[in-house]
């Protein structure tokens, strides 16, 4: 529910197309990210898994990545075309599952779908930090150097070729399922 809550305050915060504003929104969306890895770890070692935490994490999930790339478009950060093919994938791989579901078939994630999420959550912060980063000993001497621009966009070219590759090995379980019936 706390990464749901995160969404629209993401969302005001990449309104804003400041040095401050970005910050604020990669922190919260950070704290939003690192609380979905804790979450999933404390349901499986205390066997807490429920109907309710299988519905609302996987939509988290999907309106903090979609809030945030959208909000991420206007900004000149990442490319509508690809954004495009994020959501069209997450729509329909939704869309599948409840097919699958209604039929009493669950079609197992594959590790694929951990990789995507995982390269996307790190290309949000990266996106939204944005600026160059420096780090100087001293006055003169800069000693690191880090452009979160292109940082954020290798994870996120590395996120959609998953998210790609992870669609195509879920479409192609869900047909073959399916064609057995």
């Amino acid at each position: 529910m706390a990464r749901i809550a995160a969404v629209p305050v993401i969302v005001v915060l990449l309104l804003d197309d400041s040095r401050s504003a970005g910050i604020w929104a990669a922190a919260v969306f950070g704290l939003a990210a690192a609380t979905d890895a804790f979450d999933g770890w404390l349901a499986r070692r205390w066997q807490a898994e429920t109907v309710l935490g299988k519905f609302l994490d996987p939509l988290a999930d999907k309106l903090i990545v979609m809030g945030s790339l959208i909000m991420l478009i206007p900004l000149g950060r990442v490319p509508a075309w690809a954004v495009f093919v994020i959501i069209a994938r997450e729509t329909v791989i939704t869309g599948l599952r409840s097919i699958a579901s209604s039929e009493g078939i669950v079609i197992a994630a594959s590790p694929l779908g951990k990789y995507k999420t995982i390269f996307q959550m790190t290309a949000l912060v990266g996106l939204m930090l944005h600026y160059d980063f420096y780090w100087f000993f001293g006055l003169r001497w800069e000693i690191f150097h880090v452009d979160m621009q292109f940082c954020g966009l290798f994870y996120f070219y590395l996120a959609l070729v998953f998210t790609v590759w992870s669609g195509v090995d879920y479409l192609t379980k869900f047909f073959r399922l399916f064609a057995g019936k």
